[in-house]
Order: C-alpha cells, then structure tokens, then sequence
C-alpha cells in the first residue's frame, strides 16, 4: 500500500483516502465526499490529503475510476467467460448480481444517485449502460443469436437488474436463488440444466432444499 511520512507522522495512503471517499458516497451522496470530513473520518490532518489528490476533483476522479473498474469491468468479464451452454453463460453474468466482490450495487446506487446532479457523471453512466448491454448483446450472439433479439434480450437482463437497484429491492438468498432458474429460462430462451445449476450455487456456498 502507498503510504506517506512526513515530520508530522502518519499521512495515510491513497487507498485509505479513496475507501473513506466511498464510504461516504454510499452513506450520504456525493455532496458528503469533502476533504475536511474525511480528514475527520480517518483522523488525519486535511493537508494530508494532498500527498495524494491534487484535489476533489481527482477524488471524485478516482471514484468513478473504480466503478468502473469494478462494475462495467466485471459484468463484461463475466459475459466473456467460457460456458458450455448460453444459460450457463448467463449465470456467470448472474455471478455479478450475487457476489459484491464482482459488482456493487450499493455503488452503481449511489453514482446513479450522483449521476442526477451532475450531467458529465450521467454521461458516464450512459456509456456504462452501453457497454454492458452491449456485452451481454454479444454473449447472446456468441450462442446463435441475430443481432436484434440479442439485443432486445440483453436490455431485458440488464434493465431488469438495474430495475432492482433503482428500487433498493432486498431478497434474501434464498428467495434469489430459488427464482435465478426462471430468470435464465426468460432470459435465454433456455432451462438450464441441473449440472449448471448446481455449479452455480456451489461457487456462491448456496445449498438447495
């Protein structure tokens, strides 16, 4: 981890800065992300921070850099991973909706929340919105999709999930993993098959009844 030491002591780190950004973003908005609170919040002085970030606008930078990375850069990811069967294509994208370490819905909430106030972070999830759809188009097509139900298909998956996150929809594990099945039938066009199933559950430690 990049640190920093100064006569004054311990400045912190980039990544220490950037989580306590985020942190903030997702309790209280964008307008909480200010240098003097998270100064206070890691109990570091304010100049601290510039050992690091030129400004708040570099912070706000990064954080978006890391949504990004993290969300559209997954989701495609996961649309691009080997399957033998399209509904098992499709559950390596439902990996995103399951694992927070692949997607976090708690951030895609909160940048869309930020996105309302600002027109260049609305830009920015537009094209986000585009290129996952656009990647999930072409994992439809990859398995013997025309280009245009691939693409009607891929908003339905997508707009769905987002539909879930605009709404802060909760289920609990349970319940989710119970309907993923009919999900991937609506989706796809195809059941999938048990063998797929049950390789899904295990890797997200889910045990059926």
């Amino acid at each position: 981890m990049e640190q920093a030491m100064g006569d004054s002591g311990w400045r912190g780190s980039h990544e220490g800065w950037l989580e306590a950004a985020y942190d903030s973003l997702l309790e209280s908005g964008v307008d909480s992300v200010k240098i003097l609170p998270l100064a206070k919040r890691l109990n570091l002085s304010r100049t601290s921070f510039y050992w690091f970030f030129k400004d708040r606008e570099e912070l706000l930078s990064a954080l978006i850099s890391r949504w990004r990375e993290k969300n559209t850069g997954n989701l495609v990811k996961q649309s691009e991973a080997y399957a033998e069967s399209l509904a098992e294509a499709m559950l390596n994208v439902f990996d995103c909706w399951v694992n927070k370490d692949l997607f976090d819905s708690q951030f895609e909430f909160a940048v869309r929340s930020w996105a309302l106030q600002s027109q260049e972070i609305q830009a920015e999830v537009q094209q986000a919105d585009e290129a996952r759809m656009e990647a999930i188009g072409r994992m439809f097509m990859r398995f013997g999709y025309d280009e245009g139900p691939a693409d009607v298909r891929a908003r339905t998956t997508y707009l769905v999930q987002i539909g879930y996150i605009s709404m802060q929809s909760t289920e609990d594990l349970a319940l989710r993993m119970k309907r993923i099945p009919e999900y991937i039938a609506i989706y796809t066009g195809n059941v999938p098959q048990q063998r797929e199933l049950d390789r899904f559950f295990a890797r997200h430690g889910y045990k059926q009844d």
